[in-house]
């Protein structure tokens, strides 16, 4: 009877000691099956996570099966919450990547309309000279016009001066001689 004793025993530590390291065994790196790294549907991320096969578990024990199956629900956890994050991670990367060029097309558009501006202001710089010269060109032939249309009014008014002395001294002399202008006889004679 001492020989079945021990045999009793052992068959209650033996569970005992497939616990233990079953316990331990979360600390240890879980072999998971890949995740492609290629921008795939969440929904086939999900399906190759539950496609993962769950380790055949001997069924010695009610207790271990059932540790065993909430294992294997942990891992499958894990590894949904692992790809929920490198899909969040993916989506970050995307926003970032398209805010960086968003930023660097509107620092273009900015410094293409600053350059079309500038441009614009010396073309405007340039016409405002050319009109102020013309401008000055346009002041000087009127003041040229000006000074010859004086000349011409001197010049008529020196001829009407000259014109009425010579009236003055022709009518002295057909009073002189008492003689009627032939002109004038055409006008006043009838």
């Amino acid at each position: 009877m001492a020989t079945e004793l021990p045999a009793k025993v052992e068959p209650e530590l033996a569970p005992a000691k497939v616990d233990a390291p079953v316990d331990v065994a979360p600390e240890k790196p879980v072999d998971s099956p890949t995740v492609p790294e290629t921008k795939a549907d969440d929904s086939k991320a999900v399906a190759v996570a539950e496609k993962t096969p769950i380790p055949e578990v001997k069924k010695s024990s009610k207790n271990s099966l059932d540790r065993d199956i909430a294992l294997a629900g942990v891992d499958k956890e894990k590894k949904l919450s692992f790809i929920k994050a490198w899909e969040e991670s993916e989506k970050s990367k995307v926003e970032n990547k398209s805010q960086k060029e968003l930023s660097a097309i509107t620092s273009w558009e900015n410094t293409k309309k600053a350059d079309v501006e500038a441009k614009l202001k010396q073309i405007e710089e340039k016409f405002d000279k050319k009109k102020a010269e013309y401008a000055e060109k346009m002041k000087n032939k009127v003041g040229l016009i000006h000074k010859q249309a004086e000349e011409k009014r001197a010049m008529v008014e020196a001829k009407k001066s000259e014109d009425h002395l010579k009236t003055e001294e022709l009518a002295a002399k057909y009073r002189a001689t008492g003689t009627i202008p032939k002109k004038a006889l055409g006008c006043f004679g009838g």
